[in-house]
């Protein structure tokens, strides 16, 4: 903040105050750490709505048979057939017999899906994007960011055909060329393709590996 100055007129200038506006300057909070800005980008996570609802089902199914056959043996009623014969088994076999050791790995897998379901995102073809904006979130599905990738690769002279495969961390670019040599085009396309994975704007953009071949012969 500058000192009062006196003026001719025998008035006094206010002071100003003088404000930094370069990074770091003192008395500024930090904005918000945003998703891929020096840190891990967290991923969507799915609704997975259609194997919590079979699963739901399927429990209210058998929840709902075993209240009933209850009620039914409560009010006086014989019990099933299917009950007793479910109760005659269960008691006749032993523990290493082949069909109680099938459910109980039936029943163990069945389990250990449903909890990797339940601790991982999902939605793995949906790449995250950088933040702009705290508030907002954005991603972009893998076979838009290949397609992107192709339609950059042929603008390449020299490239005849391209094939891309985009995964998490690295896509793969598969091209034939019909000219040109291919070291030659292999550069071009190296150039061209890491310009067009930063203009993604992904939050970890995938490490390219290129390939570049000739057209198979005809005949």
């Amino acid at each position: 903040m500058s000192e009062p100055e006196e003026t001719a007129g025998g008035t006094r200038r206010l002071p100003v105050l003088e404000k930094d506006t370069g990074p770091g300057a003192p008395g500024e909070a930090p904005g918000p750490r945003l998703d891929g800005e020096g840190g891990r980008a967290r991923r969507f996570w799915s609704a997975r709505r259609v194997p919590a609802g079979v699963v739901a089902l399927l429990l209210l199914v058998v929840a709902g048979a075993f209240l009933y056959d209850v009620a039914a043996v409560r009010a006086g009623r014989t019990a099933p057939a299917w009950r007793r014969e479910l109760a005659r088994q269960l008691a006749a076999r032993p523990l290493d017999d082949i069909w109680v050791l099938v459910g109980a790995g039936v029943a163990a897998a069945l389990g250990l899906w449903l909890l990797v379901l339940a601790v991982t995102p999902g939605l793995r073809k949906l790449l995250p994007m950088r933040r702009t904006h705290p508030d907002v979130r954005a991603g972009l599905h893998r076979s838009a960011a290949a397609t992107v990738l192709r339609d950059r690769a042929m603008e390449v002279s020299g490239v005849q055909s391209v094939r891309v495969r985009t995964r998490r961390s690295k896509a793969r670019v598969r091209a034939v060329a019909h000219f040109r040599e291919l070291d030659e085009v292999r550069a071009d396309l190296d150039a061209v393709l890491d310009d067009a994975v930063r203009g993604l704007g992904l939050a970890r953009p995938p490490a390219v590996s290129v390939r570049v071949t000739r057209p198979g012969r005809k005949g």
